[in-house]
């Protein structure tokens, strides 16, 4: 792999903080993009031009038969290559700019409704509550440890989804919790996210109080204590999160959950809490904050929800609307 592709990963790491997943992505795309482009003995700085860029698009669509969406995504990585590389003097301008990207079809975020949250959160209570956690306390070792790590397990896949719902965290952040992210002084979460961005979000009482609870489970079930740099959030083994884990947890949470049919994913998650926060009257540079996005474009997308909302609302309610 070219030494300027591996540079420019260890920026996104070190400086942007980006996921592992993402930069595996990253990294995927750019090597495609050297195969492609880059003769033997050549240097990639020499290819990153508009017609080898649209070339490689072309590629991408007709011959490996990618759709609009993922071809945006090679698109975009290179793009953010090719900043880096104007940034350290490599290149003078940025070819991908001048090349007209595919169309995609405008997809609505996924939302779950907020009665099936509701639903979810009144029948998985006890499993978050304080007598499941003396029923966990009081489990020894032999027999009763099978019964200790699933109490254990149970409280964690429910605070799982919690800390999804009511924060609106990506998965790789909630993965990169650790304790010192955590102030139960001022109730807020605080930490740096997606782009080195930091972000604080406050703790409603109800997800503290679980927090707490869970705090005397890990102390109880893996004899740990709450030191600063441990991640906040541990498997059953002692173990950090990882994404596959966290999935695994949110389906098997909300399976069976009244109204919920469709996907079942923390991202989902994220989307329902940005939805309700827009229905309920927040404005959209509030919810653009707490999210963590770049920018507003990327929050606008919420307000299609709303609108279905709204033109349902006005059907049901206008007098003139309901005339045949």
């Amino acid at each position: 792999m070219d030494g300027l592709i591996d540079s420019y990963l260890r920026y996104i790491m070190t400086v942007r903080r980006y996921s592992e997943r993402t930069m595996a992505i990253y990294r995927n795309v750019l090597s495609s993009f050297e195969s492609y482009s880059c003769p033997e003995g050549s240097e990639l700085c020499s290819v990153l031009n508009v017609t080898e860029v649209r070339n490689y698009e072309v590629y991408l669509l007709d011959e490996r038969k990618l759709g609009a969406r993922t071809v945006n995504l090679h698109l975009s990585v290179l793009s953010g290559f090719c900043k880096f590389l104007i940034k350290e003097g490599r290149l003078e301008s940025n070819p991908v700019h001048m090349v007209t990207r595919p169309k995609l079809e405008k997809r609505l975020p996924e939302f779950y409704r907020e009665e099936s949250m509701d639903e979810y959160f009144k029948q998985s209570a006890y499993a978050a509550s304080e007598d499941e956690l003396e029923l966990l306390k009081s489990f020894g070792t032999g027999s009763s440890e099978k019964l200790a790590k699933e109490l254990y397990e149970r409280r964690l896949h429910r605070l799982i989804v919690s800390m999804l719902h009511n924060t609106a965290l990506r998965r790789a952040e909630l993965i990169g919790l650790q304790c010192k992210n955590l102030d139960f002084h001022r109730q807020v979460l605080k930490f740096r996210g997606k782009g080195d961005r930091f972000r604080e979000i406050p703790l409603v009482p109800s997800l503290r109080a679980e927090l707490e609870l869970y705090e005397q489970a890990v102390h109880s079930f893996l004899g740990l204590d709450r030191e600063p740099d441990r991640p906040l959030l541990l498997t059953p083994t002692g173990r950090q999160l990882y994404p596959v884990y966290v999935d695994k947890a949110v389906k098997s949470e909300l399976k069976g959950v009244a109204g919920i049919t469709g996907r079942r994913s923390p991202h989902v998650l994220r989307h329902t809490l940005a939805t309700e926060l827009l229905n309920d009257g927040a404005d959209l540079n509030s919810i653009k904050e707490f999210l963590g996005h770049s920018s507003l474009a990327a929050t606008q997308v919420y307000t299609h929800n709303s609108i279905e909302k709204l033109k349902k609302v006005y059907t049901n309610a206008h007098p003139r609307a309901k005339e045949k």
